[in-house]
């Protein structure tokens, strides 16, 4: 059933013609993965996989929420407030992303009246392609539009940055939310003021394969960064570094000028440093440049040359086959240097190659999650290689469109 002529059948039957549809779709984590929250751009791809919200507003402060998937699974799928003593339930409870967003906005001094809201999304959970931020964003549309507040794409973005980050303290970035309230494919400068740089581009042709193994981001950040913190600390305070690269770095993971060093006037250094912080640095800066090269060729649609030693790209290569030759070794450094990936991952992955994609690296925080792939031809059979390899579920997509207001199918 289209899931807008879901969302209506369980709004309010007296609301008339006052009725509200947004939607957000989730995003691929296509380049720079784990890079958003060092202050280092990143590249989503927003998919065609949406989150869908629909509204009625009340002429009270009562909030009442119901999340159609929950119902589907048989669990608490309701949610109740009120505005004026809005607080977090905790404990993992759905709700609290709806909560967050009211609240997000009341914090920017926004009025918001009450309403009656049904979400019905299409994004996985713990896949690794953005279901919260899906969620938070096609909210925060539907609020914007039901309130007539009128925020743009980057206010969306950080209202749902701030939700997740500030009100719910989950240690996310800003890719998540930009990457869904943007859509299609984009360059996010994760320092302030936070530029966003849209990259025309509707050729690529995505596979996703879902493990079925969830993730938490929460989990999983605050150990990478705090490898990365013992490293910085142990540069900073024990090695004999020069002036010019001191200025560079840090002692916290944020702190760095990640993509002002040069790997080779760090390199000889991270060897006096233990494996896990050596590896995590190196990740970072090696991570960077080979995302660099990497939107060059997106955008300029030439193949130049490798500055790094160990991803060696083809001459006769194609723009196309050498983004896929960036893909990989993206997963390489991800598995290797990162160490988020997983043996299940790595098999859906090497099956996707099998079966004739140009790339492929797990999408997201790792442990879990998604496998995206890069094909040109025949991403139904890559599809059915992943199923066939312990893929739940597996879809083929196009750059998809950023946050929306929604009309119901006449009826």
């Amino acid at each position: 059933m289209d899931p807008l002529e879901r969302i209506f059948r369980y709004l309010p039957s007296s609301s008339g013609g006052n009725l509200f549809f947004s939607s957000a779709p989730g995003r691929a984590d296509f380049l720079n993965t784990h890079q958003d929250y060092k202050g280092l751009p990143v590249v989503p791809i927003g998919i065609n996989l949406r989150c869908y919200v629909g509204g009625v507003p009340r002429t009270d402060e009562q909030v009442e929420v119901i999340s159609l998937n929950l119902m589907d699974e048989r669990l608490p799928y309701k949610d109740v407030f009120t505005l004026s003593e809005l607080s977090l339930r905790g404990g993992g409870w759905y709700g609290d992303y709806v909560r967050a967003i009211f609240l997000s906005l009341m914090r920017h001094g926004y009025h918001l009246q009450g309403a009656n809201i049904v979400i019905d999304s299409r994004v996985p959970i713990g896949s690794g392609l953005s279901s919260s931020a899906s969620l938070e964003v096609s909210l925060a549309k539907l609020l914007s539009d039901m309130n007539d507040l009128n925020l743009s794409k980057k206010e969306l973005a950080e209202i749902s940055y701030e939700a997740e980050h500030d009100v719910m303290q989950i240690p996310c970035g800003r890719l998540d939310q930009y990457g869904s309230s943007y859509g299609g494919i984009v360059k996010l400068n994760t320092r302030p003021p936070y530029e966003i740089e849209e990259i025309p581009r509707r050729d690529i042709t995505i596979v996703i394969a879902d493990s079925g193994i969830q993730h938490r981001t929460v989990k999983i950040h605050p150990i990478r960064q705090q490898e990365i913190n013992e490293g910085l600390k142990i540069l900073m305070d024990e090695c004999n570094i020069p002036p010019s690269l001191r200025e560079k770095l840090g002692y916290k993971y944020y702190e760095p000028l990640w993509d002002e060093i040069k790997l080779q006037e760090i390199q000889p250094l991270l060897r006096l440093l233990p494996e896990k912080p050596a590896k995590r640095i190196y990740f970072t800066i090696v991570m960077n440049i080979s995302t660099e090269l990497a939107l060059d060729i997106l955008k300029r649609g030439i193949v130049p040359k490798s500055p790094i030693k160990d991803l060696a790209i083809p001459s006769s290569a194609s723009p196309m086959e050498a983004l896929g030759t960036i893909l990989n070794f993206q997963h390489l450094l991800l598995r290797d240097y990162y160490e988020v990936s997983i043996p299940e991952l790595e098999r859906i992955r090497g099956s996707m190659l099998s079966g004739g994609a140009l790339g492929a690296k797990l999408s997201g925080a790792g442990f879990g999650g998604a496998v995206i792939a890069l094909v040109k031809e025949h991403p139904e059979e890559v599809c059915e290689a992943a199923l066939e390899n312990g893929a739940k579920r597996c879809w083929v997509s196009k750059p998809s469109e950023g946050a929306r207001t929604e009309t119901l199918p006449r009826r």
